[in-house]
């Protein structure tokens, strides 16, 4: 008698074991939602990031080809004004 309740115990422990793992541990579901969230986060940033390198590359590749941009960042920041011309700053 004691024979025939030993196999569904087992196979109830065994159960009751996947159980635990499938939504407790390494891998579970919780975890892979929390994965899919940082992934998310981490794609978003790399977007961000490489519009930001993008903008970047055109501003270095227009200070190099030309002296217009050079011209424009001298004079918005560091007010430099051009030979015989008359710089007047309004306060707001």
């Amino acid at each position: 008698m004691r024979a025939r309740l030993v196999p569904p115990i087992v196979l109830l422990l065994l159960l009751a074991i996947l159980q635990w793992q499938l939504w407790n541990g390494r891998g579970s579901v919780r975890d892979v939602a929390q994965l899919r969230t940082k992934l998310a986060d981490q794609k978003e940033a790399n977007a961000k990031a490489a519009l930001n390198n993008e903008r970047l590359s055109s501003e270095v590749n227009d200070l190099k080809d030309g002296l217009e941009m050079v011209e424009e960042r001298a004079r918005a920041e560091l007010g430099m004004v051009k030979p015989n011309e008359v710089f007047v700053q309004i306060a707001h």
